[in-house]
């Protein structure tokens, strides 16, 4: 009787697969300190028009370089994924930290995304949810809770204040399901570029149309415009339309569990802000979710020839 080997994934797809889940996690709630960062020198959508202005012409010129073959209908697709994930998502983020939300209240609304994306992704992109991974969505809800506890102070802000980040995560989830339902072939690089162009017009509009439009003088605004260009433009949205491709929209989601932590501890080191005890247990927990929801549909298995 012979044993054949397990069934496994391809070593290099695995490994590329949790080195961009990763990068991911750390590259998007770096946006959460940029936003804190910025905030402290002028409004969100002076921020945010900057930040997009920049990169934008960095977009401009990487395509007239590469000059990708962009349909009428990539472009469509683009420049609803910039209205729906970055000029309404962040919009509506910035804004709501702008006016006092805290970073952990904001992450607490984001971590919905999840349970949203899961329960639309069966039907509407066939991407059907197995019970193991709505208990690893739940049980990652709990840890986020455990996360932000200490900075959940009740009466803080009023509801239709939170409402805010609320919408913006409507918009991020929209945008999720359109890239995944359109399948787009434009590579992850042009997405964000193209993407980087509409935000600039949309954002330099919007700031300028309500005079809030400025010239900072302080260089550490410049500072955190560098910052949220380079690590959560370049970095956080190009590495989630790679996970959109390689793992799909409920696990790549699932990431999201992880960027409450994630930006504790980068604010620890960043901001010097302190770490509770209850913090340390939501992490594990946001780890222990994460890893119950990525788990492969079939556990590898040994096969018996002999039945």
């Amino acid at each position: 009787m012979t044993i054949a080997p397990p069934v496994r994934r391809t070593p290099n797809l695995r490994l590329m697969t949790l080195a961009a889940g990763a990068g991911f996690v750390v590259f998007w709630s770096s946006g959460f300190i940029g936003a804190g960062w910025g905030t402290r020198y002028t409004n969100a959508f002076d921020l945010l028009a900057w930040r997009f202005l920049l990169a934008g012409v960095l977009g401009a010129i990487i395509l007239s370089i590469r000059r990708p073959r962009l349909t009428r209908r990539d472009l469509l697709v683009q420049i609803a994924m910039a209205v729906l994930t970055q000029f309404i998502y962040l919009g509506a983020i910035f804004t709501g930290i702008d006016h006092g939300i805290t970073a952990g209240a904001t992450a607490l609304i984001g971590s919905l995304q999840p349970l949203l994306i899961a329960t639309v992704a069966g039907p509407l992109l066939g991407e059907p949810v197995n019970r193991r991974q709505w208990i690893g969505l739940v049980i990652g809800l709990g840890g986020v809770a455990l996360v932000v506890a200490d900075d959940l102070h009740a009466g803080h802000g009023s509801l239709l204040l939170f409402l805010i980040p609320l919408i913006g995560l409507l918009g991020l989830v929209a945008g999720t399901c359109l890239d995944r339902r359109s399948k787009s072939a434009v590579k992850s690089l042009d997405a964000v570029c193209v993407q980087s162009m509409v935000s600039a017009v949309l954002f330099v509009t919007l700031a300028a149309s309500t005079h809030q439009l400025s010239v900072p003088q302080q260089p550490g605004f410049y500072g955190a415009v560098l910052w949220l260009v380079l690590l959560a433009t370049g970095g956080g949205w190009g590495l989630f339309l790679v996970n959109l491709k390689l793992s799909g929209a409920t696990r790549v989601s699932s990431l999201l569990y992880l960027v409450p932590p994630t930006t504790m501890l980068l604010a620890y080191f960043v901001l010097d802000e302190s770490i509770g005890a209850l913090a340390v247990v939501g992490m594990l927990v946001c780890a222990a979710a994460v890893g119950l929801i990525r788990l492969p549909a079939t556990l590898p298995t040994w096969r018996n020839p002999d039945g």
